[in-house]
């Protein structure tokens, strides 16, 4: 841990379960920072903008604003302006993150590219055959995530992933993927965090899409026992978490001292 300058973090299961903090959590967080570690707060959360998420989590007590937070939209929009300029997009997708996808344009119809959000009560039928349409007719296919799931106050809900699955399979196509665990969302982390990969820790409750997805780009990896953490997905993971903890409250032991 001595070369560790900074401290990757997934939200949604780690920080909070349903935007409510998690036992130790916020405390965790204030000492990490007063610590000294650069902190990111990296979601495929596509429900909230950057601002709201940031808004949300100062109520609930953790010290962030929205330059901290980094979302699945807000890589995508990047995305699509730098592989897809001026593209005409259907979005599929729960919740309002216009604020966060900036020029994109967005159509019903005609599209060039199907963008796949986060799953809800949109995903309805007619909606993910509207998106199939579009793609018998050529447009490409771009993602946020490919989450299949996650944990609400309720239990696992299912997310968009288990949707696009079947869309790439009756489409014939494979979708460009633009959130965890894309090596672009970690890059784009790191280079505003100012470190390099091996100076960085990334937490989470995913085990692939999270921890060794990171892993993989470089960072050292943390699972957490919280959120969508299940004992039978972590024994089937395709690769082992550099450290397993309870939680988010035990990260800032295993940082060790200040920087």
């Amino acid at each position: 841990m001595a070369s560790v300058r900074a401290v990757l973090i997934d939200i949604d299961g780690v920080l909070t379960v349903s935007w409510k903090p998690l036992p130790g959590a916020v405390e965790a967080l204030r000492g990490i920072r007063a610590a000294g570690f650069g902190v990111a707060l990296v979601t495929n959360t596509t429900s909230r903008t950057r601002a709201s998420i940031a808004a949300t989590l100062s109520e609930a007590g953790f010290e962030v604003g929205a330059r901290d937070v980094l979302t699945a939209p807000a890589v995508t929009a990047a995305h699509l302006a730098e592989r897809h300029p001026g593209a005409r997009c259907l979005l599929l997708n729960s919740g309002d993150i216009a604020a966060d996808l900036g020029d994109v344009t967005l159509v019903e119809e005609g599209a060039d590219v199907v963008v796949v959000g986060g799953a809800g009560p949109g995903f309805d039928y007619a909606a993910l055959n509207r998106a199939f349409g579009e793609l018998q007719r050529g447009a490409r296919l771009v993602a946020m995530h490919r989450n299949l799931y996650w944990r609400t106050d309720a239990g696992l809900q299912l997310d968009s992933g288990a949707f696009l699955l079947g869309l790439e399979r009756a489409a014939r196509v494979e979708a460009e993927v633009t959130g965890k665990p894309s090596p672009a969302f970690f890059a784009a982390a790191l280079a505003r965090l100012g470190v390099d990969a091996g100076r960085a820790l990334m937490v989470g409750d995913d085990i692939e899409s999270d921890v060794l997805a990171a892993q993989r780009a470089g960072l050292t990896g943390v699972l957490v026992r919280t959120g969508k953490y299940r004992p039978e997905t972590h024994e089937e993971a395709s690769g082992t978490p550099d450290h397993v903890l309870d939680s988010f409250a035990d990260v800032p032991a295993l940082l060790g001292p200040a920087r």
